[in-house]
């Protein structure tokens, strides 16, 4: 049975995904640089706060972590954590690999994670304890045991240089059947639905990988950070397997190889 909970996250996704859409149809987009020089676009910046503005008219003493404003307390345990338009960047260049990603965390616990492509047409949902879903069918990770029969996706390889980890995805890469760089979310949705079986990022903030590590997991996978800690909002790193690849993933960053 769907919660309230889930029902007003998968609301806040297709009101995101009509504004976010709207402005993907123009024939140009108009980008902004951030701080930081990463790009924001006013789908960005508009979706998050219809994300917010929805689920405030249901949960209105909820928190709010989002990538483009931030933090917002509430007065209850529950922090609902955004990213109005993951792969930004694909979103400007006209790649249709971008979703919207929201996630719920009560105290700590990440408990429900939706991401939602609406140009590949595929709607990830989950809570804790309930299952993983895509497009409303239930999904579940791969059986695949060996690194010579499996297929991973990685993130940028300049961040495994940064972070002095290029080693481990290399060795890997070299160990593995197929190796692609999917990027940002899908590669998550490949995981979770048995498509692909394991995803490793050197570089993540909380919003961009919220939503999917509870769908990853709830589709029987496992989810931690490169040294294998559990997910935190300080977490930069990321790697998600089906579960039975994943201590073997772990130690090619973690021993030698």
């Amino acid at each position: 049975m769907t919660s309230d909970f889930l029902t007003v996250a998968i609301d806040a996704a297709k009101n995101a995904e009509q504004i976010i859409l709207s402005y993907y149809n123009e024939n140009s987009i108009t980008v902004e640089l951030k701080p930081d020089e990463t790009p924001v676009t006013r789908a960005d910046t508009e979706a998050e706060k219809a994300i917010r503005e929805t689920i405030k008219k249901s949960f209105p003493d909820h928190g709010f972590l989002g990538e483009e404003f931030g933090t917002q307390a509430g007065t209850s345990p529950y922090t609902w954590i955004i990213d109005p338009i993951d792969a930004t960047k694909n979103y400007i260049r006209k790649i249709p690999i971008f979703g919207t990603q929201i996630a719920l965390m009560h105290d700590d616990e990440l408990i429900l994670g939706v991401s939602n492509a609406p140009l590949l047409n595929e709607l990830l949902s989950a809570e804790k304890g309930k299952g993983a879903f895509l497009n409303g069918e239930p999904i579940e990770v791969s059986n695949v045991s060996q690194p010579s029969e499996a297929m991973i996706c990685h993130g940028g390889i300049k961040w495994f240089v940064e972070k002095e980890i290029f080693d481990g995805i290399y060795n890997l890469i070299n160990d593995t059947a197929r190796s692609r760089g999917f990027g940002d979310f899908y590669s998550y949705h490949l995981v979770a639905s048995g498509r692909v079986d394991a995803v490793i990022e050197a570089a993540i903030s909380i919003w961009d990988i919220a939503a999917i590590t509870v769908v990853v997991q709830e589709a029987g996978g496992m989810v931690t950070d490169v040294q294998g800690q559990a997910i935190t909002k300080d977490t930069a790193s990321l790697v998600a397997t089906n579960g039975i690849l994943h201590n073997t993933t772990l130690d090619y960053f973690n021993e030698e190889q």
